[in-house]
Parts: structure tokens; C-alpha cells; sequence
């Protein structure tokens, strides 16, 4: 029994039932793929359905404001997927009458569709013969072949797909990839794989060399950055207060936040108190200020360590365009503000 026949027949036993496995319409591929990047199954599936109820077809997501679409994506994280989501489906729209391209060359040239999604894509729903590479894929070849090549370099993926191509064959491309990365999630996991039972341990170079947590190599670790955040949560008698919309490029871009100091390190209150940026918001003389979390939130993203802590500014009148609290929730945070915003004002009533 060839490698590839194992792999299928093991399949057939444990494959899972997810929505996006009943169809190969391109479009709930392609959603599922970009809502599945760097988020966990369980947390996804929700998101995804909940797309589908929203936007059931490409042109209903294309024509979505985007505020709402990145309303819809609250908590996912990556906000910049949501945002070339909703690009890529106006350019679908427009670009090709609302069709998706149906090979991996094009595929490609969508915004946000790289090469495992493109694979994906076109392996599922149009039976192309292209390998999917992603952490499950990696890990189950550099295993079972003993490949040391650190995945976190150029060259790693070419040679785990050209690895991933030879075993595929032409048949049932699809399934092949589907089977590959279940087989990585469920069977060959990152941390106490089920060795006793893989239907492969007897020919897995990492199994008989014990090189199990040493497989899959990276070169490089991350390095993270330190954050300090300070949010200025403005509270009047009349039920205003202030939000704005993050611009730059970057974590959050056009999500919705509290007027912002950044620092360099925690700050207390004489520190805050003496920043000029205050002065923006309201006439300081008379307000008073408090700090409402004593110790930072700490909010982990994938190359930086936030520390926020909100302080409360009590005044009269504010300085600009305020909006009213119970406005709050209609705009798109993110999701350590989303629980901040829903605490902080349950409180209040």
C-alpha cells in the first residue's frame, strides 16, 4: 500500500464535517481559507457562517460597507485579511463578472490569495493538481522524511511543495491536500502526536531517530516588541465621549479606538496627566483623571506584547466630534477594546 492510499484511507475514517466541506463553490472556499489563516477551527466556524448568513454570494460581500465587513470580523485579528477580503471581492466583481478564476496562476493574482490559497482554491474546486503547504503539511513531511530544512526560509516552501506534488498524483488533488493538513491537525500534531497508532510510524525517520520535537525546524525566533498603551475613556454627564479611527498602517488599520497615548513604558498619573495630547480632548483644568485598570491588560499579537490600561476622564465638555456611549457598539474595535466597552458601560447602568 502505497504512502498516498494509506493517507486517503485514513481519511475516509476521520475526516471531519465542517460546512465549507460540503461545497466547492469557490467563494466559501476562499472564505473559509482566509478565515481559517492563523485562526483555530473552532474559533473560525462561527465567523465563517456568520459570513455566509451576511454574505451569501461574492457580490453581496463586494457591495458590503467596509465598516461592516470589519464589524463582522471582530475578533479574528489580522485585520488587514478582512480588508483584502472585501477588496478582492469588489475585484471579482468587477474584474471577472463576478466569476473566480478557476487556475492558480490567476488565483494568484488576487489580493491576499497567496500560494496556499490559490492551491486551495483550485485544487478543491477545480480538481488542478497543486500541493498545499501550510503548518500541518510542514510538519508531517519534515517527519516522516526527516527533512531538516528550517520552514521559516524562501526555499522551504518550494521544496516541501515539489515533496507534497510527487505524492499527490492527479487524482482527487482536493482531497489530497484536505487529507494531508487533517492528518497534521488531528493525527501528527505540534505537541504529543498519537505515534502509538499512525498508520506510518514504521517508516517515519522522526519516530525511529526520536526527532519528534525537533521536526519541523525554524531558523528563526520571533522577536517581540513591547507596547504601551494608554486610552483616554472620556466620560461627560451628557453621555458623550470620543472614538476615532486608526489610518496608519499597521495593527487595527480602520478599526475604531479611544483617544490614544503611546509611551514607551507604563505611565502614572502625573506622567499622563502632564501629556500636551490631553489638551486636544478637553480643557484638563476641568477634568479629573483616574486610572481604571490598575495593572496592564496584557494583549499578545504575533510580534508584539501590548499593555493597556484605560484612564477615565470625567469632564464637562469635550472637543471635537463625540458620539454617544450607546453608540459604542456599533462600530468596529478591537476585541481587547470590545470587552473593555462591554464591561466598562455595563457597569455604569
Amino acid at each position: 500500500m502505497t504512502w498516498t492510499i494509506q493517507l486517503m484511507a485514513w481519511y475516509k475514517i476521520h475526516k471531519r464535517s465542517f460546512p465549507w466541506r460540503k461545497s466547492r463553490d469557490p467563494y466559501k472556499i476562499w472564505l473559509s481559507e482566509i478565515i481559517l489563516q492563523q485562526t483555530r477551527i473552532a474559533q473560525g466556524t462561527p465567523y465563517y457562517q456568520s459570513f455566509i448568513e451576511n454574505f451569501p454570494t461574492v457580490d453581496a460581500l463586494a457591495a458590503a460597507d467596509e465598516q461592516q465587513v470589519l464589524k463582522l470580523w471582530q475578533g479574528l485579528g489580522y485585520y488587514s485579511r478582512a480588508r483584502n477580503l472585501h477588496h478582492t471581492a469588489q475585484a471579482i466583481v468587477s474584474d471577472y463578472d463576478s466569476v473566480f478564476p478557476h487556475t492558480f496562476s490567476e488565483l494568484l493574482t488576487l489580493k491576499g490569495v497567496g500560494n496556499y490559497t490559490a492551491s486551495a482554491i483550485s485544487s478543491i474546486c477545480f480538481d488542478e493538481p497543486q500541493a498545499v503547504v501550510d503548518g500541518n503539511v510542514y510538519r508531517v513531511l519534515a517527519r516522516y522524511f526527516g527533512k531538516d530544512t528550517p520552514i521559516d526560509t524562501s526555499y522551504a516552501l518550494k521544496e516541501f511543495k515539489a515533496l507534497a506534488s510527487e505524492l499527490m498524483g492527479t487524482e482527487s488533488p482536493g482531497d489530497f491536500n484536505q487529507a494531508l493538513m487533517e492528518f497534521g491537525a488531528l493525527q501528527c500534531t505540534p505537541k504529543n502526536p498519537l505515534c502509538d497508532r499512525c498508520p506510518f510510524q514504521k517508516d517515519c525517520v522522526a519516530f525511529n531517530q526520536n526527532k519528534i520535537d525537533q521536526l519541523p525546524f525554524k531558523k528563526n525566533k520571533i522577536k517581540v516588541t513591547n507596547r504601551y498603551f494608554n486610552y483616554l475613556v472620556f466620560v461627560t454627564p451628557a453621555g458623550k465621549t470620543l472614538l476615532s479611527q486608526r489610518t496608519a498602517k499597521g495593527i487595527w488599520q480602520h478599526l475604531y479606538e479611544f483617544p490614544l497615548v503611546e509611551s514607551e513604558q507604563l505611565l502614572n498619573f502625573e506622567e499622563l496627566i502632564d501629556d500636551p495630547n490631553l489638551s486636544k480632548y478637553t480643557d484638563m483644568k476641568e477634568a479629573t483623571l483616574s486610572k481604571i485598570n490598575e495593572n496592564p491588560i496584557k494583549h499578545k499579537l504575533s510580534h508584539q506584547q501590548l499593555y493597556i490600561t484605560f484612564w477615565k476622564i470625567n469632564t464637562e465638555q469635550l472637543l471635537g466630534a463625540a458620539i454617544d456611549e450607546n453608540k459604542l457598539p456599533n462600530y468596529p474595535v478591537p476585541i481587547v477594546l470590545q470587552k473593555f466597552i462591554e464591561n466598562f458601560y455595563k457597569s455604569k447602568t
